[in-house]
């Protein structure tokens, strides 16, 4: 399964004509290809093409004393023993120039996508992956970003907001790259890492300093540090319709949290664990708003978010961290 797209980043020395013998010929064997100048002005002191596949897939490619490469197809034989970059690894001019030219694509093949800007920059490593460029997009446009009964619209302005603050840009990679580049869709598990993202902006929402994905001595890493000591874990139990044990609510609830104390909570016994039910419809999250079941594990926050940005729960014993002004706390 391929990545996140990255650069390929090539030492060697490259001229039109070798791009056409080492990088074109061998993808026009196999796909057919052709290349053709790129959209956008080449930085300064760069050369730029696009390669253009029959089946679809595409790739960029810019250089100078050394080649970057960025694409959603085969890797051609040359540059297979290259080292990789993220977008923020690579010269400012050669990723400005490359997501210019990738945002403009994506505006081709997914326009109601592109529309969300913040949304579409920070996912465009995996909207336009080798394997993840269909599922990722699916999971928004059809299954509202895993929000039951609201609409894409709905979920994608939820994330668009969230996004547009730029408190995950520094962290864009690793985040997005949790969505997925998997050909498989799967929606349970893509609404899991979700969660992550509705904690993010819960915690955003109340004023809070943060940085994601944390490794621990320990050997585990935690979804959130907070303040520069709070540790904070977040899991998401799958509604009872899509479980195949805890056949309501209130025991998906049980059953999910107390899994996280026999892992990363048993090693980290003071982290906060936030409990995600926002894949839970209303009535699966009355039945839990209604019993507040407690977890094996304090302190716990127990919560629901909608897209329109309201978010309520409830508490099992005394979070750390104060986030009294993004939930609504049920009494």
């Amino acid at each position: 399964m391929a990545g996140p797209l990255r650069f390929r980043v090539s030492n060697e020395s490259w001229t039109d004509q070798r791009v056409r013998e080492r990088l074109l010929a061998p993808l026009d064997e196999t796909f057919g290809a052709r290349l053709e100048p790129s959209w956008f002005d080449p930085p300064a002191n760069y050369e730029t093409r696009r390669l253009e596949m029959d089946n679809g897939d595409f790739a960029l490619f810019c250089w100078n004393d050394r080649g970057y490469w960025l694409g959603n197809t085969t890797t051609p034989e040359a540059l297979w023993r290259t080292n990789k970059q993220e977008f923020s690894e690579a010269p400012y001019p050669v990723t400005r120039w490359a997501q210019r030219e990738l945002l403009a694509r994506f505006e081709l093949v997914d326009p109601t996508l592109a529309s969300y800007d913040h949304v579409a920059w920070f996912f465009l490593p995996v909207f336009l992956s080798k394997d993840g460029r269909e599922t990722t997009r699916r999971f928004f446009t059809d299954h509202a970003g895993g929000f039951p009964d609201a609409t894409a619209e709905e979920a994608l302005a939820f994330f668009e907001r969230l996004l547009s603050t730029g408190v995950l840009d520094e962290n864009r990679y690793t985040m997005a790259s949790k969505l997925g580049t998997s050909e498989g869709l799967d929606v349970g598990r893509m609404a899991a890492t979700m969660g992550e993202f509705i904690v993010a902006k819960l915690l955003a929402d109340a004023g809070l300093d943060f940085e994601p994905e944390i490794g621990l001595d320990s050997g585990h890493a935690l979804d959130f540090l907070v303040g520069s000591e709070h540790l904070v874990e977040v899991t998401r139990p799958r509604p009872p319709t899509r479980r195949d044990r805890a056949d309501t609510a209130v025991a998906a609830v049980r059953e999910t949290a107390d899994a996280k104390t026999r892992d990363q909570l048993a090693a980290h016994p003071s982290a906060t664990l936030f409990v995600d039910c926002s894949s839970f419809r209303d009535d699966e999250w009355a039945a839990v708003a209604g019993e507040q079941p407690t977890t094996a594990h304090e302190p716990t926050v127990v919560f629901r978010a909608r897209p329109d940005g309201r978010a309520e729960g409830y508490r099992v014993g005394t979070p750390p961290v104060e986030i009294d002004a993004a939930i609504d706390w049920i009494s």
